[in-house]
């Protein structure tokens, strides 16, 4: 897996995990919620598609 892309998950993941913790408004998970949305971005930019960054789009768009 492309580093662009394991960053990306792993940025989300953890914002995932804050927002289960803190909640949307607490400072950690907005610091981690907009890194994650850069590691994403990042990985768009090298050309990497949304389905390989979120693998449930994969799904969706098989049907």
């Amino acid at each position: 897996m492309p580093h662009r892309i394991r960053a990306a998950r792993t940025a989300q993941h953890l914002a995932v995990r804050a927002i289960t913790a803190h909640g949307l408004a607490h400072p950690l998970t907005i610091a981690l919620l907009a890194a994650a949305s850069t590691a994403a971005a990042r990985a768009w930019d090298r050309g990497h598609p949304v389905h390989t960054i979120h693998p449930a789009q994969r799904a969706r768009r098989a049907h």
